[in-house]
């Protein structure tokens, strides 16, 4: 595997995703169920569909590499998942639509988390996150 496409986990802290691997979304999805699994939390598949929308949002619309972390909100100790990327642009939620073939991941995202949000980093990029509900 080349480097520019190659996945690499530190331990349980972060995913890395450099380039744009098609296998990102399933390996976030596994990073996030063994992130819950290890801490005792059964039910694992709501973050993994979330993860999987962000890290392909990621993909589509942002820049490598890509990071996944997931971290606990001090204040209420609710899961968090991070994806960071290189990309600029802002995600948004796109209009429903009855005909559209894509477009729905943040929609999804933002039924599904107990809140959302993207935030710029200083040395350029963004960390789109979403709070998990338990």
């Amino acid at each position: 595997m080349e480097d520019e496409e190659m996945i690499i986990q530190v331990g349980d802290l972060e995913l890395l995703v450099w380039g744009a691997d098609k296998q990102a979304p399933a390996a976030a999805r596994q990073f996030v169920g063994e992130w819950f699994q290890d801490r005792g939390i059964k039910d694992a598949y709501t973050a993994q569909l979330i993860v999987s929308e962000l890290v392909t949002n990621s993909l589509l619309h942002g820049l490598p590499p890509i990071v996944v972390r997931v971290v606990r909100d001090e204040s209420d100790g609710r899961p968090i998942i991070e994806v960071e990327d290189g990309g600029d642009g802002v995600p948004c939620v796109q209009p429903e639509s009855d005909t559209a073939i894509n477009g729905r991941g943040l929609l999804l995202v933002a039924a599904l988390a107990e809140e959302w949000g993207t935030d710029p980093l200083a040395e350029g990029g963004k960390v789109t996150w979403a709070k998990c509900a338990l």
